[in-house]
């Protein structure tokens, strides 16, 4: 006799052990491209931020200074640098899927300020910004991050999977504590 019951628990543990892998590969298809192109306008050395990275990260600031930064001091080159490296490193970190619940929630912040930063320090118009629950879909920052937000929930709940590092990781310090 067909069992629903135990259908809809084989579907939902696939889903499960399957959404991990998909949230990674759909953020490494859509994401990091956009990630690590950022990133590169930003850097012009390992130690050397840009000018685009100081008006990019601190617009308010920069067009106070008239645009010069000799008067930025060693805060805002560690902020620059600091959020610099968090767009080349996190989504290698997520890709692979090493420390994954961590670079997920890294991304979050990330997302975060970078969405304050647009919204606050560059002042984008409200229809860049959308809103919730209106016809159009088509938002960049609360529409298409809210839907980033979501894929990094997955992975702050679910680690990174059956098909990470953080998996291989883990079985191998299980075979080690069991032997």
């Amino acid at each position: 006799m067909f069992d629903l019951k135990n259908t809809f628990d084989r579907i939902n543990s696939l889903a499960l052990s399957a959404l991990p892998l998909l949230a990674r590969l759909t953020f490494a298809g859509v994401l990091t491209r956009y990630f690590w192109a950022s990133a590169a306008t930003k850097l012009s050395g390992p130690f050397t931020p840009t000018f685009n990275a100081y008006a990019q990260v601190f617009p308010r600031k920069m067009e106070a200074a008239g645009y010069d930064i000799s008067g930025f001091g060693l805060f805002e080159w560690a902020v620059v640098m600091a959020g610099s490296y968090a767009e080349i490193l996190l989504p290698v970190l997520l890709i692979v899927g090493l420390f994954t619940r961590l670079a997920a929630l890294g991304m979050v912040g990330f997302v975060l300020v970078q969405s304050l930063t647009d919204v606050i320090g560059h002042g984008v118009d409200p229809a860049t910004v959308g809103a919730w629950f209106d016809r159009a879909s088509d938002a960049l920052i609360l529409d298409q991050r809210s839907f980033w937000m979501l894929g990094f929930a997955v992975l702050i709940g679910l680690g990174g999977g059956w098909a990470s590092l953080d998996r291989l990781i883990w079985n191998r310090v299980q075979a080690k504590t069991a032997a």
